[in-house]
């Protein structure tokens, strides 16, 4: 045969090229945006990570943007699934240990551990309209290390997610009380799970 192996080959008409072009422009976005929601970051149980399930995390934003002005400053102490929830509407700083999320949150992480609880900028003393804190354990020493980061980030509203155990210790620690909503996780926890705040939360998600 005289055909060459270009010609078994199907011509696109140039209609179908420009909206094959089009279909692929809009799926590199749809990759683009997964890769950069933290949804696609696992969970990882050494370090103790267990991540909201949706209803939570809009219960947590409603608070957030209730409370804060847009533009205004919020910090997410060990929570940074709440991030990108946040981040068009306003200023969020993620404290976390995990360095997978430099990636998602980029100059908004700021490596932390809280086993030092003060070794953050300096010039972020009280600068925070909003924190949003969860421990990664349910410790004493945990929560007690965490408060002191969140008493020096805060000056005003300060949001704590962890166990009913930690109830008397949030409320010495950082004046908190224990509010009716209940934070839950993709994969449920066998510990009961609470919200403690310094103002009145389960107006703002009613």
């Amino acid at each position: 045969m005289s055909q060459t192996d270009d010609d078994d080959i199907p011509q696109l008409s140039f209609e179908t090229f420009v909206a094959l072009q089009e279909f692929y422009k809009e799926q590199n976005a749809k990759e683009l945006s997964v890769q950069s929601d933290d949804t696609i970051i696992d969970e990882d149980w050494q370090l103790s990570q267990f991540w909201y399930d949706e209803a939570t995390k809009n219960a947590l934003v409603k608070i957030a943007t209730a409370r804060v002005k847009p533009n205004g400053r919020i910090a997410l102490i060990s929570c940074p699934t709440l991030y990108n929830k946040l981040k068009d509407t306003n200023e969020v700083k993620v404290f976390e240990y995990d360095k997978r999320f430099l990636k998602v949150c980029g100059d908004d992480f700021i490596q932390y551990d809280y086993k030092s609880p003060l070794d953050v900028p300096r010039d972020m003393a009280n600068s925070f309209d909003l924190v949003i804190a969860d421990p990664p354990f349910l410790s004493d020493e945990c929560l007690t290390k965490t408060a002191v980061t969140v008493r020096f980030l805060s000056k005003r509203d300060v949001v704590l997610c962890t166990g009913a155990t930690m109830s008397d210790l949030a409320h010495r620690l950082l004046g908190l009380e224990k509010s009716a909503f209940k934070p839950s996780h993709h994969n449920n926890l066998a510990n009961d799970f609470c919200c403690y705040s310094n103002f009145d939360v389960d107006d703002l998600i009613r």
